[in-house]
C-alpha cells in the first residue's frame, strides 16, 4: 500500500496497559509521537451516567458499551488533530459499516467536514490482501507484532471502563455457548461466592452519587464507578449472549457482553424511578425519550441536535429522581431489596396500604356518571396534587 501522509489512530488499550509497553510498540510500529489521555472520568460522567438517567437498552438488552464510548475517542482525537493541524484520522481497527459510521459522522460533526478520513477497509489495496481476522493475525505473526488474539482466541473484543464486548470466531454460531474462559470482566457465577453482597445506591437527579458496602463508602464519580465494576466481576453480574440488528443494511449480528456495574446501576435507577418519577411523565420519557437516545447512540449520531434536543429532555424528566435503592448480589444475580427517599413524596404507605380508605372511595370509581364525575376528578387529582405539592416546595 502507499503511503497516506500522518495520520491520527487512537490505540484501543486495555484498562490494565502496561504504557510502557504501549510506547514501545508504538515506536516499532512507526508511530512518530504518542498521547494518552485519561478520559475515564469524562467518560462516566457525560455518556454512561445519560445512558443510566435514561435506562438506554438496545433492543432491550445491550447496554451500549462501546456505542457510548465510540463519541469520547472520537472527541479526543478532535482535540488532539485540531492542536497539531492534522487533516487525517484513522479508523483502521474498524470492519463493519456501522462502526466506520459511527466515527466518521462523529468526525465531521466535530471538525465541521474539515477532515478527510482514512478507511482501510474501504481500500481496495487492503481488503483483496486481507480477508479477514486470521489474514491479519498471520500477518502480525510474520512482522512480530504482538496482539492478544491468537487463531484458537479470534475474539473481536472491546474493553473499556463500561464494558467488554465480544464477537467472531465460534461466537458467529449463533447456536453455540461462549467459551467459559472468554470473559473477562465477570468471574463464573457458578463458582461465586457462597453467600451475597449487599449494596447501597444513593441517586441525586437520577445520577449515582454514592455506593456503600460493606463498611467501604464511594462518592467519587469514578471510583464508584470502579467500586461496582469490582463488586459485580466477583459475583459474576452483567453477562449478556445475543443476536442483535446493525442500525446500518439489516445486518445481524451475534455479541457477548459483560456490564457489571451498568447492569447493578440501571437496575437500581429503573427501581428507584417506580417510587419517585410520575406515571405519566415515566410513560413519556420511556415512549419518546429512552427509545430515541438508545437509537441516537447505537447509530452513531450522538453529536446531533436531535441528541442533544432528547438529552434536554431527560434532564428534565430527572429532577425528582432522588433517593437511595439496596440491592442483593449473588451468583450472576442482582436483586432489588429495598428503596426509599427522603425527599420525594409520592409514594404513601398510607394511601396504599389495603387496610385504609384515606383519600379514597370505592364509589368513585363509577366515574363516567354525572352522578359520579367528581370521583373522577378525585382519583385523578391524587398525583396532581403530589405534583402540585412539589412544585410549592421549589418556590
Amino acid at each position: 500500500m502507499t503511503s497516506r501522509g500522518k495520520v491520527c489512530l487512537a490505540y484501543s488499550g486495555g484498562l490494565e496497559e502496561d504504557w510502557d509497553q504501549v510506547r514501545s510498540k508504538a515506536t516499532k510500529l512507526g508511530a512518530s509521537k504518542m498521547e494518552i489521555v485519561d478520559l475515564r472520568k469524562e467518560f462516566v460522567e457525560t455518556m454512561l451516567f445519560p445512558a443510566i438517567q435514561c435506562n438506554a437498552q438496545y433492543e432491550g438488552r445491550y447496554l451500549l458499551g462501546t456505542s457510548l464510548a465510540r463519541p469520547i475517542i472520537a472527541r479526543a482525537q478532535i482535540k488532539y488533530v485540531l492542536f497539531t493541524k492534522l487533516v487525517k484520522m484513522d479508523i483502521s481497527g474498524v470492519t463493519q459499516t456501522k462502526y466506520l459510521a459511527d466515527f466518521e459522522l462523529a468526525y465531521q460533526a466535530l471538525s465541521g467536514g474539515k477532515i478527510s478520513c482514512l478507511a482501510p477497509w474501504r481500500d481496495p489495496d487492503f481488503f483483496q490482501r486481507f480477508q479477514g481476522r486470521n489474514d491479519l493475525l498471520a500477518y502480525a505473526k510474520k512482522m512480530g507484532i504482538p496482539v492478544t488474539q491468537t487463531t484458537a482466541k479470534p475474539y473481536s473484543m472491546d474493553d473499556n471502563l463500561a464494558h467488554c464486548s465480544y464477537e467472531s470466531g465460534q461466537l458467529e454460531d449463533p447456536s453455540k455457548p461462549p467459551p467459559d474462559d472468554m470473559w473477562t470482566r465477570t468471574d463464573d457465577p457458578m463458582t461465586g461466592p457462597a453467600t451475597p453482597q449487599f449494596i447501597n445506591i444513593q441517586f441525586e437527579k437520577g445520577i449515582p452519587v454514592k455506593v456503600s458496602s460493606e463498611g467501604n463508602g464511594y462518592t467519587d464519580s469514578l471510583e464508584l464507578f470502579i467500586a461496582l465494576n469490582a463488586i459485580g466481576k466477583t459475583h459474576g453480574v452483567g453477562r449478556i449472549d445475543i443476536v442483535e440488528n446493525r442500525s446500518l443494511g439489516g445486518l445481524k449480528s451475534r455479541g457477548c457482553y459483560d456490564s457489571p456495574a451498568m447492569t447493578i446501576l440501571r437496575l437500581a435507577h429503573l427501581d428507584l424511578e417506580g417510587l419517585v418519577l410520575d406515571g405519566r411523565v415515566r410513560s413519556l420519557r420511556d415512549q419518546f425519550v429512552t427509545h430515541s437516545y438508545t437509537e441516537l447512540i447505537y447509530s452513531g449520531l450522538y453529536f446531533s441536535p436531535e441528541r442533544e434536543f432528547v438529552e434536554n429532555s431527560l434532564v428534565f424528566a430527572q429532577r425528582r429522581v432522588n433517593g437511595e435503592v439496596k440491592l442483593r448480589l449473588y451468583r450472576g444475580n442482582c436483586d432489588i431489596v429495598g428503596r426509599s427517599s427522603e425527599t420525594e413524596k409520592l409514594y404513601s404507605e398510607e394511601e396504599s396500604s389495603m387496610d385504609s380508605l384515606v383519600d379514597f372511595s370505592p364509589v368513585d370509581t363509577k366515574f363516567w356518571s354525572d352522578l359520579y364525575i367528581a370521583g373522577f376528578i378525585n382519583i385523578n387529582a391524587i398525583r396532581l396534587k403530589k405534583y402540585g405539592l412539589q412544585n410549592l416546595e421549589e418556590i
